[in-house]
């Protein structure tokens, strides 16, 4: 069946508290979707973002961002009053998130709620806390820490907290301090879930669903890597031998270094890869679709050796390749992923994706480089496969455009049979409704015609990024019938 949705993360929602989040506005955007016709929405990683305010570098796989918890929630259930909210966190910038003042804010605010709640009495809070003990406890103790080292990398820690040396970890463990802390991380832990699940019902039940997002990686100041160390190339004093990132190119001549730790395969496969089974259990608890980021890193990955500057110095190794996917297969049955499989492809990759069965992912921002055997021309595509005009890793359509060198732009208006560049994001858009793809994805800022100053993020750069906010108001009836009149037209639409 043919399908259509709308790429838009959570944090970039409306709301009256400075980030997007599972309020009113959420359910607003799900009534949205309706009306359109759609029958996805894709969101950016969920869990509680780090260094760069990225939801690519989380303090853990598993847990969700406390930033998406609903103030008004709290007010209702009476652990918070309104003029608290509005006092502690005022929304500055419409259109922007604020980090600094929604860090500043946020987790005091949910610390009050937490001391008024007497939530460790709830019945349901228990058995959370009891069906997620294997990484709740984990990611409660790091973040704990975390708090007591003023924020610091653990990395930087002292040794026995670091390495989670037994009599050291037994010792902070009977101090009530650290207790009660840990119910404080765990308490928000529990409200994001329980919002979560609340939101994701009442989109399911209008015919929506929600793709994820995981990355290939997790971050390496994570609770993941401090509890888990035997997952990932690290020498005896836990610090790791290699980082991840991307050979230099034309684009970056000393490559991109991400930093993030490699996985020890080689544990993975003698598990049974059971850490990765159990990730990916969990993300379809949460998600109906899974989008897997970087999935060319399962077939091959880029070694960078630990400490350098640049990505100039690092190699290729060979990943886990298909026993992976035929672990997980075996375990959790055939399920809906999407490989994101963009950038250099070598035929082995080819063919992993391939034989995953997996969609891949079609770009319409790559396609325009006057090279008709281009892979993501619309006239090139196979059926499976997902088709967006641009990731959130790409410029707006519009910011893109009038990027492009005057003999691209020229065939890009040829090929979209357009003769005004002021047409372009409703050219592409309609280009991706009517290709063979069997899904089409559409970032929210090309339905609404927004330049570069609204892209989500600018790879291998710092500062204005992931804080991009749609404004209140714009999401018309206007704009869903015109949304919905593509997507019928095209065949991506069934009652």
């Amino acid at each position: 069946m043919r399908t259509g949705g709308i790429l838009l993360p959570v944090a970039s929602l409306p709301s009256k508290y400075g980030i997007g989040g599972f309020s009113k506005e959420a359910y607003e955007f799900v009534d949205f979707l309706k009306k359109a016709h759609q029958t996805y929405w894709q969101v950016l990683p969920m869990g509680p973002t780090g260094y760069g305010d990225s939801p690519y570098q989380s303090f853990s796989a598993f847990a969700g961002n406390p930033y998406f918890i609903d103030l008004e929630d709290l007010v209702e259930r009476g652990w918070l009053t309104g003029k608290e909210c509005e006092k502690l966190d005022a929304c500055i910038h419409e259109e922007k998130v604020d980090y600094a003042l929604v860090y500043s804010t946020r987790f005091k605010l949910l610390r009050k709620a937490f001391a008024k709640s007497d939530i460790t009495a709830d019945k349901k809070y228990r058995k959370f806390v009891k069906e997620n003990a294997f990484w709740l406890n984990d990611y409660a103790l790091f973040m704990t820490l975390k708090g007591l080292y003023k924020g610091q990398s653990y990395v930087r820690w002292n040794e026995g907290d670091r390495k989670r040396k037994p009599a050291v970890i037994k010792s902070r463990m009977k101090d009530p301090a650290i207790i009660n802390e840990m119910e404080v991380w765990k308490f928000m832990q529990f409200m994001f879930y329980t919002q979560y699940d609340r939101l994701k019902k009442y989109a399911n039940d209008n015919g929506i669903k929600i793709i994820g997002d995981i990355p290939i990686y997790v971050a390496m100041d994570s609770a993941d890597t401090w509890a888990n160390p035997e997952l990932f190339k690290f020498d005896k004093d836990n610090m790791p031998v290699g980082v991840a990132g991307c050979p230099p190119d034309y684009f970056s001549p000393t490559g991109q270094l991400w930093g993030n730790p490699l996985y020890n395969w080689e544990h993975h496969k003698d598990t049974g890869y059971k850490w990765w089974i159990k990730r990916l259990e969990y993300c379809f608890k949460l998600y109906d679709v899974v989008r897997i980021d970087h999935f060319r890193g399962f077939d091959e990955y880029y070694f960078i050796p630990y400490g350098d500057k640049t990505a100039e110095h690092g190699h290729w190794e060979k990943g886990p390749g298909y026993d992976l996917f035929a672990a997980v297969k075996k375990a959790l049955g055939e399920r809906p992923i999407i490989a994101e499989d963009l950038g250099f492809l070598t035929p082995s990759v080819r063919r992993l994706v391939k034989r995953c069965g997996y969609p891949g992912m079609k770009i319409l921002e790559f396609a325009f480089d006057s090279n008709e055997d281009n892979d993501y021309l619309p006239h090139n595509y196979d059926k499976n496969c997902v088709v967006y005009t641009g990731t959130h890793d790409n410029d707006t359509t519009i910011g893109w455009f009038s990027a492009l060198g005057r003999k691209d732009r020229e065939y890009a208006k040829k090929y979209l049979g357009i003769k005004n560049a002021k047409d372009i994001a409703g050219a592409l858009v309609r280009m991706a409704h009517m290709s063979t793809a069997d899904t089409c994805i559409i970032p929210m800022q090309d339905y609404l015609k927004l330049g570069s100053v609204s892209r989500i993020n600018t790879p291998s750069t710092l500062g204005n990024n992931w804080d991009w906010r749609m404004k209140n108001g714009v999401l018309t009836d206007k704009l869903a019938e015109e949304i919905a009149g593509l997507t019928d037209l095209y065949g991506r639409y069934s009652k």
